[in-house]
């Protein structure tokens, strides 16, 4: 059903590109430890796009010079990826100005989340695989070094084979840092130990492509001409994650009841929930209570629902080959790629 990008390698070219915020000029020191880091540990020789190191300022202003950004290192024969620099909150304004074709006839591996879901469900309407997973900034610029899971998670999903089995995080972190002080790079922030995934139910297997992104984003994208059309949710496992702005249990059961009201839950195969950034132990029990409370008014009780997952605003995080196609088991205690 999607097409998957050829296979990165060591030694390849990736492009950086600053397709939402340009923060990242105030933060040079950061950026340079990720490609740093990114080639000690994938072997990428990474490079910014045209106008990736214009400021926030110009790119706020100039969202085509964005997306000729993508469109060059989509066009660009020594270029061979593409990677986010960071998030933002305006990625939708580039709506108009994305060649869906270009992206058809070159596919390359996409690799981003948080705002760059806008742009990884464009690969999606293509008809391109396309990859939530660490950006630039976040954890391939990791303080101290990137994190052996996240540097797995990137290798399996966009340098290896076809099939392959999620892992659980062994720890993880969601502590801040200050980013924009250059003596802290060095210094490694606290990890705790992870509690691992939680099923919160279904019992019988289930396979589909995986969809989905940050829900936040999606709300923004919900209604546009770019939001996929409902043939490209039918039948897939919906991967759903919340940023850092924390919104609240009830609000993710209003979006989840929008995605009932098109259709959506009714159609999926199953739900993967990302361990929800900033949450307290109460609002844990508040957001699976609401997830359950609405699967059951959509009629999908059974569904299976795995959550607590190592993927999205939190560190380190898994890599998801959206459009792959993924299986749950929770007999098996599975969450798994069984082909592109």
């Amino acid at each position: 059903m999607f097409v998957r990008p050829p296979l990165l390698k060591e030694g390849d070219t990736v492009a950086a590109l600053s397709l939402s915020s340009g923060f990242v000029t105030e933060v040079l020191h950061r950026y340079e430890a990720g490609r740093r880091q990114a080639r000690a540990e994938l072997g990428w020789n990474i490079i910014p796009a045209p106008n990736a190191l214009r400021g926030p300022e110009y790119l706020y202003r100039n969202p085509q010079a964005r997306a000729d950004d993508l469109h060059w290192a989509l066009e660009n024969p020594d270029i061979h990826g593409l990677l986010s620099m960071i998030g933002g909150d305006d990625s939708v304004r580039l709506l108009p100005l994305l060649n869906l074709e270009t992206i058809r006839r070159h596919p390359k591996v996409f690799l981003g989340f948080s705002d760059s879901t806008v742009t990884l469900m464009q690969f999606l309407r293509a008809g391109v695989m396309a990859y939530h997973g660490p950006a630039l900034l976040t954890d391939l610029a990791e303080f101290g070094g990137m994190h052996p899971f996240a540097v797995q998670g990137i290798r399996q999903a966009t340098m290896s084979a076809a099939a392959f089995h999620f892992q659980q995080a062994p720890e993880w972190t969601q502590a801040h840092q200050e980013w924009q002080q250059p003596d802290l790079q060095e210094v490694k922030r606290p990890f705790e130990r992870s509690d691992g995934w939680t099923w919160l139910q279904g019992d019988v297997p289930a396979q589909g492509h995986l969809m989905g992104g940050c829900l936040e984003v999606l709300d923004m994208l919900n209604g546009t001409p770019g939001w996929p059309e409902p043939v490209l949710w039918q039948g897939a496992l919906l991967c759903l994650e919340t940023s850092e702005d924390v919104p609240p249990p009830a609000q993710v059961g209003y979006w989840l009841r929008n995605f009932a009201a098109q259709g959506l839950l009714q159609s999926a195969a199953g739900l993967v929930l990302a361990r929800p950034r900033g949450y307290t132990p109460d609002m844990v029990a508040e957001l699976y209570g609401w997830v359950k409370k609405v699967l059951w008014e959509a009629g999908r009780e059974a569904m299976p629902v795995l959550a607590n997952v190592d993927f999205g605003h939190i560190s380190p995080q898994l890599t998801l080959p959206l459009g792959a196609v993924g299986r749950l088991d929770r007999g098996a205690g599975v969450f798994e790629v069984v082909g592109g």
